[in-house]
């Protein structure tokens, strides 16, 4: 099969059309939270329950969440647009004013979260300029009758009532 050039440009112009929900990856390293914000989650297996992200392979808060060997998603209903964006930067104390509690892992369960679900890493792979994370869920709660937080060609966006 030939190299296809996509450029990159109308390559997130076409996706940007699919609507994505919000999460937030923590995990605890050495006793201290970390977190970063990520739209590619997706489920990936009933049997055994798998759950997987794709951080990318230049972020330097997925180093540190490798690192603990656990991971919990938490993802976003639609009122958590700054704490997206709070998690979302480099360099500043993303966990300034977030309130979470410890889930089985250990990993923090950000509180007004939509769901969460807490996980053991099960297996890495690189892929093109991302890292394919696959997670083994141990735990996971939901709050039912809230909306997401959603992200829609290259804006942040939620469902109607």
């Amino acid at each position: 099969m030939p190299d296809v050039e996509i450029p990159s440009r109308e390559f997130r112009r076409v996706l940007g059309g699919f609507a994505s929900g919000v999460t937030i990856i923590t995990a605890m390293v050495d006793g201290e939270p970390v977190g970063m914000t990520c739209q590619s989650f997706f489920s990936l297996s009933l049997d055994p329950p798998l759950v997987a992200f794709s951080p990318s392979l230049h972020s330097t808060s997925y180093p540190r969440i490798r690192q603990s060997g656990s991971f919990a998603v938490n993802i976003l209903e639609a009122s958590q647009r700054p704490l997206c964006e709070q998690f979302s930067r480099s360099g500043t104390d993303k966990w300034r004013g977030v309130e979470w509690r410890p889930g089985v892992t250990g990993s923090p369960l950000l509180e007004g979260a939509l769901a969460s679900i807490d996980c053991d890493l099960e297996q890495e792979l690189e892929t093109g300029d991302h890292y394919l994370t696959i997670g083994r869920v141990l735990e996971l709660d939901s709050t039912p009758g809230r909306r997401p937080l959603l992200f829609f060609n290259g804006s942040y966006e939620h469902l109607a009532a």
